[in-house]
């Protein structure tokens, strides 16, 4: 009942309820529930390799909305390619696929990464009030660095 993994979810629950964050307390608590109901080696499986697109399609429907809801239009598109701020969001949205591609490389190419960018997230989210986006960014981000250092 009390293994390892249950212990260290709980000291991350302690965690996201001392930082005050909604995010981790409910992703903590959803996989403290689902061990402890016995499901876990039918549902860690698929979370571990689904999870992750999971996420992004959960994310990038949020984004989506907007559109669906008639808030941004044709009308809004054409403003937006005349500001050069957007030119600047559209290079980073770019930029950012690209890194993550390369992240989700890393991360199944060398999985104690995961470990490290894993423990990154928590730290970002709990002590910076970040956002739990985090791990395949920073994999991609990771992936350019060892890149840049294997060059020297």
């Amino acid at each position: 009942m009390f293994s390892q993994p249950v212990m260290f979810l709980a000291i991350l629950l302690v965690i996201g309820l001392i930082a005050k964050n909604q995010s981790l307390i409910i992703a903590v608590g959803f996989l403290l529930v689902i061990k402890l109901i016995g499901l876990d080696s039918k549902v860690f499986p698929y979370l571990q390799s689904k999870g992750i697109n999971l996420g992004v399609t959960v994310i990038t429907v949020a984004v989506l909305v907007p559109i669906a809801t008639g808030d941004i239009g044709f009308k809004q598109l054409g403003e937006a390619i005349k500001s050069s701020y957007a030119w600047v969001a559209l290079a980073a949205g770019i930029l950012v696929a690209i890194i993550a591609k390369y992240g989700l490389t890393l991360l199944s190419e060398d999985p104690h990464i995961t470990t490290a960018l894993v423990f990154g997230t928590i730290l970002a989210v709990t002590l910076f009030q970040g956002v739990a986006v985090g791990p395949l960014i920073g994999a991609g981000i990771a992936y350019l660095f060892i890149k840049i250092t294997e060059l020297f």
